[in-house]
């Protein structure tokens, strides 16, 4: 199996190090490179021309999301990752404009970090759990101007279920849910399940991703 090539630019050493050596331990990851700034990180993708390149927000010299925005002018095919300690509605919207396919934060843990990595290398963007409703908050506003529905629906979800998906999008709980629809938890639970379901994914995250991923919204 062909690795993941993967350039770390981040202003502090042993944070580098730490990423590192977590993400080494897959054996379908390689870390290729290094930077300490924005600058840095251009030069090394220009050299090395990574497939991902995982990119602190803020670094002297030059920021993540500016070497972000310039990225495809030295290494098209590379993809940028924004690394960050701030879950932020401006950052994250930054950072989609910059063209990043994706945002963590730096407390994620392993598992979403290997996730991430090889979502965006499928060629998916991918935003953590607690930014994903900045992202999606982005794409209802803007389509709302065009069209307040789903602009394609390969999952044949029903009119019901639809209107419950874009309520989860825009981090509406459960119970503002079924009180807002005059339904029992229950039921919006059982519907929650069908559409994860239908989508083919497991969890909440998931389907917020794929439903930004796919523009169903």
């Amino acid at each position: 199996m062909e690795k993941i090539k993967i350039v770390l630019a981040d202003d502090h050493i042993l944070v580098r190090k730490g990423i590192k050596s977590m993400l080494e331990s897959e054996s379908d990851l390689q870390v290729i490179g290094e930077a300490g700034n924005g600058i840095e990180a251009l030069a090394v993708a220009d050299k090395l021309h990574p497939d991902i390149l995982v990119l602190d927000i803020r670094m002297p010299q030059m920021s993540g999301l500016e070497a972000a925005a310039k990225l495809s002018e030295v290494s098209p095919l590379t993809k940028a990752l924004i690394l960050s300690m701030h879950d932020s509605e401006e950052y994250v919207l930054q950072a989609l404009d910059a063209g990043a396919y994706g945002y963590l934060l730096k407390d994620t843990d392993k598992a979403e970090f290997v996730k991430a990595l090889k979502q965006i290398q499928a060629g998916n963007k991918y935003f953590s759990g607690a930014v994903s409703n900045a992202l999606a908050n982005r794409l209802l506003n803007t389509k709302s101007e065009i069209k307040s529905t789903f602009l394609e629906d390969p999952y044949h979800l029903t009119k019901r279920e639809r209107e419950i998906l874009m309520m989860v999008i825009n981090g509406t709980p459960n119970k503002e849910i079924a009180d807002s629809l005059g339904k029992s938890v229950r039921t919006i639970e059982t519907h929650r399940f069908n559409i994860m379901k239908k989508m083919e994914v497991n969890n909440a995250i998931d389907m917020i991703n794929k439903a930004v991923n796919e523009n169903l919204v």
